[in-house]
């Protein structure tokens, strides 16, 4: 069951750490596959800090999230109040609710206020930025009741939270919000492990998924990398989809040009009720009574090579 398996299996992370990540849910792109090697990801935390940081603005944050989860004794924090909401990113903000947090525990913010600021840095509103900014390092009150206490309330010195503020809003134009990112992240991994430990019946699921589109042929080096041989369509050993034989995956009739599944259908079924086909001649003489079978696809079939076995 994939909703079973350990989200801490060695083998996946080493196959993502080599940037082997072709047919790996959002993680195809080369640009993230050098940030894969880079970073070497250990535990599942790290897959939903890449995804979040791979993006216009979080990137910036990339090679200091990589140097500091390299040396994590290293990692400073702007205040110690942050340490605890920094920590799990190596003293990085990667997520909209750790703006929140940092709102909540510097400042003294209700939860809805804090998320009425994360979605004006999200909107870009710099003139409600602004106003927060003050509200943020010095407090609000109303007839002399503190509504927000504010970070100098609080002991943090107002040069740090102002500086603490301008990051967080540099960040939060762009950032994800991690519910968003670990959920990206877990079908990554699901897609992963299946991958590593299922890798042909994997490769041949996914060749199957991407049928009519150029990703056909990336798959299949991709397959040759992994030492498992894609071997070409044959009448007597395809079905429609891409399937595990052996060692080895068969090309799927369906990827095959002018073919069409009532042809596959025809064809398989006939197999299937009379047993292999023996000869070319027998061949189009057992399918010529359907519809389905037609001179275009018969071309089709001779020329990638499925009537090779007669």
């Amino acid at each position: 069951s994939i909703r079973q398996i350990p989200l801490d299996e060695p083998r996946v992370y080493a196959m993502l750490a080599a940037g082997q990540s072709d047919g790996v849910f959002q993680m195809e792109s080369g640009g993230l596959k050098r940030v894969l090697m880079q970073l070497r990801p250990k535990r599942f935390e790290d897959l939903i800090a890449v995804i979040s940081l791979y993006r216009p603005g979080p990137m910036d944050s990339i090679p200091r999230y990589i140097q500091n989860s390299r040396h994590p004794q290293k990692v400073q924090y702007a205040h110690p109040l942050l340490e605890p909401i920094l920590r799990v990113t190596y003293g990085c903000i990667v997520y909209q609710e750790q703006v929140m947090q940092v709102f909540r525990s510097l400042a003294g913010y209700s939860f809805g206020r804090a998320d009425v600021v994360r979605r004006a840095m999200a909107k870009k509103k710099h003139d409600v930025m602004e106003q927060e900014r003050a509200i943020f390092i010095n407090g609000l009150t109303d007839d002399g009741r503190v509504v927000v206490e504010g970070c100098v309330r609080r002991g943090v010195p107002a040069a740090t939270a102002n500086h603490i503020f301008d990051e967080m809003a540099t960040f939060a134009s762009y950032a994800f919000n991690k519910s968003h990112a670990a959920a990206y992240a877990l079908v990554a991994y699901q897609t992963a492990y299946l991958k590593c430990l299922y890798p042909r019946e994997y490769m041949a699921a996914l060749l199957t998924s991407v049928l009519g589109s150029g990703k056909v042929v990336t798959y299949i080096r991709e397959c040759e990398r992994m030492g498992i041989p894609v071997l070409p369509p044959s009448v007597n050993e395809s079905y429609a989809d891409f399937t595990v034989v052996g060692d080895h995956i068969r090309f799927g009739l369906l990827a095959v040009k002018n073919i069409g599944r009532g042809f596959v259908d025809v064809l398989v079924a006939e197999r299937e009720k009379n047993g292999p086909y023996t000869g070319f001649y027998r061949f189009c003489k057992r399918l010529s009574a359907h519809r389905e079978f037609n001179r275009l696809g018969l071309d089709s079939l001779i020329h990638c090579g499925a009537l090779d076995g007669l």
